[in-house]
């Protein structure tokens, strides 16, 4: 069975290049190797997939040299992310790899000072800004918040999970989408952003060697940015029964007698995950159609019967509700 498309909101790519845009450099070389039509970025509702973020992530890391992508007063050089992990390999428990791995990125950089906390049964990793500038850069402090929980979960062998993330300045409108990449609690107007997790993890081993640091650091860029992909189990049930029965895209009631289940229990247990089958279904088809649309030249009208459409003006119309913009918007070159 094909794994279900990733596509990532374009406020999270204007986040991405605002440390560039601050400085008044362009961006057009980024976009265009990664194969984002610039148009996008105006779009609210706009798009782009998982393999278009990370590409344009990695060109602004090697263009820049700076794996901090223009963010810190001093440039992070490539190999930076590479020193910090490799810090923590071989500490006694994951508190130890923890203050190793802060005290290494205090060396590297002026702007922020990432502190272990504790409150009750919970420690975390709290950012304390020492430039002012940077502190207003909210792309930043998603960034770091993503980088240093993950690389904590992978050097506690993707066990660890964190109980909340705090975010110190108001909810951005574009707050609907943290769900995925932070998928935890989320509370907004804190003092500090910070991850929490449950403080017994502190005195738990450091499960990775040299070996597996390695293999990780392969795939560093989309480990950071993308989303986990941890899925509410009846959300994935549906998922699941949804791709394997494409291009069919079966009703609710029809997913619901094929998951042994009530139509009315299907609809009542989604609720208690946050979703619907019709919000499923249509994440679904426009990630799907995103990536299509990205890599191939089917014709609007072929794409709308994979989708499950009548015709293809219904496709269209569908598209434009769920992104903002018209299919061709999303053909490579925009055209």
């Amino acid at each position: 069975m094909q794994h279900t498309p990733v596509t990532i909101p374009i406020s999270f790519v204007r986040g991405m290049l605002s440390g560039v845009q601050a400085r008044g450099q362009s961006c057009e070389s980024f976009l265009a190797g990664a194969e984002i039509a610039p148009e996008l970025l105006d779009q609210t509702g706009a798009r782009v997939t998982a393999a278009q973020y990370v590409m344009l992530f990695r060109l602004m890391i090697d263009g820049l040299d700076d794996e901090g992508i223009a963010f810190f007063s001093r440039a992070l050089r490539r190999g930076s992310y590479a020193l910090i992990a490799r810090s923590a390999l071989g500490a006694p428990n994951l508190e130890m790899a923890i203050r190793r791995i802060t005290r290494t990125f205090q060396l590297l950089q002026d702007d922020v000072v990432v502190e272990l906390v504790r409150d009750g049964a919970e420690a975390g990793l709290a950012l304390r800004f020492t430039n002012p500038a940077a502190a207003h850069q909210t792309f930043m402090h998603e960034l770091l918040l993503r980088i240093f929980w993950r690389l904590l979960a992978w050097l506690a062998a993707s066990k660890l999970s964190a109980t909340r993330f705090d975010f110190s300045f108001m909810s951005p409108p574009y707050a609907g989408s943290y769900g995925r990449v932070f998928p935890a609690p989320l509370l907004f107007g804190q003092r500090q952003s910070a991850f929490w997790f449950e403080a017994t993890w502190m005195k738990g081993p450091v499960r990775r060697d040299e070996a597996a640091l390695r293999v990780f650091l392969m795939e560093a860029q989309a480990n950071i940015i993308l989303p986990r992909r941890h899925d509410a189990e009846i959300s994935l049930r549906v998922r699941s029964h949804l791709q394997k029965t494409q291009p069919a895209w079966p009703d609710l009631a029809a997913t619901a007698e094929a998951m042994h289940m009530a139509t009315s229990t299907l609809q009542r247990r989604l609720a208690s995950e946050g979703t619907s089958f019709q919000a499923l279904k249509d994440a679904l088809r426009r990630d799907a159609a995103i990536t299509r649309l990205n890599t191939s030249t089917v014709p609007l009208a072929a794409l709308a019967c994979e989708l499950g459409f009548a015709d293809s003006a219904a496709f269209q119309r569908a598209f434009k509700s769920w992104t903002g913009s018209a299919p061709g918007a999303y053909r490579r070159g925009g055209a």
